[in-house]
């Protein structure tokens, strides 16, 4: 007997959403989130809402103020140097076994997501771009044949991808960025795990010098930068 697919709680489908808008940055780093506002938008009560809050909250996306209520995450130049100290570790690791483990499959994911973001940078689609970026870093895991590995790293993975779309406003970075996934290609290609590395050293550490360690809100600081400059 076939098994029949129990629909989406109303509390996932708005988990869901709310994700996808703090990653996409259609909710903006630092942003207030109002549960009256949001259960009214999304025609919902405020209980799938303050639930789904609660989730993001766990998943680092969102920060719950005692007396001031629900923001997206937002943070200082301190703790992006933490979170590209933890993605070394990690992505390190999960490269390191998915080329010794399951390369041709590893390689295959790689290729196209590197195929995908060619595509969307010659289309000018960031959204496709920065989902193609996310999908590279996650072959990794993917592929690395360790599922707590996978696991730590998908408790941090919305965190990572919605500073990636953050970091998308600065060009250079961007462009850097872009060159960089093609050249750990062709490294992943040759086998040459210590070149892909150090490249992946350079990707990520990258990232953490875009702020300096004076800087106590990356979304602010950017903020009063583009007011700067416009």
């Amino acid at each position: 007997m076939p098994v029949i697919a129990r629909p989406e709680s109303l509390t996932a489908t708005v988990l869901r959403h709310l994700r996808k808008s703090i990653v996409d940055g259609d909710i903006a780093l630092g942003q207030p989130l109002y549960e009256r506002a949001l259960a009214e938008d999304l025609g919902v009560s405020k209980t799938p809402v303050r639930e789904a809050l609660a989730q993001l909250r766990m998943e680092g996306l969102v920060t719950i103020v005692p007396q001031k209520g629900a923001f997206v995450f937002s943070l200082s130049a301190g703790e992006v140097t933490q979170i590209c100290e933890l993605r070394e570790t990690l992505e390190y690791a999960a490269l390191d076994y998915a080329l010794s483990r399951n390369p041709e499959n590893l390689l295959g994911a790689i290729a196209d997501a590197v195929e995908t973001m060619d595509v969307a940078k010659a289309a000018s689609d960031e959204r496709a771009y920065l989902a193609a970026d996310t999908a590279f870093h996650q072959a990794f895991f993917d592929h690395c044949g360790n599922e707590y590995l996978r696991d730590a790293y998908r408790m941090f993975s919305g965190k990572i991808a919605a500073l990636r779309t953050h970091l998308a406003s600065k060009p250079l970075h961007t462009r850097k960025s872009f060159a960089e996934h093609h050249e750990i290609l062709g490294a992943i290609e040759a086998h040459d795990l210590e070149r892909a590395l150090a490249i992946l050293q350079t990707h990520i550490g990258r990232t953490k010098s875009t702020y300096t360690d004076e800087v106590k809100d990356i979304a602010e600081a950017d903020r009063k930068a583009s007011k700067a400059t416009s």
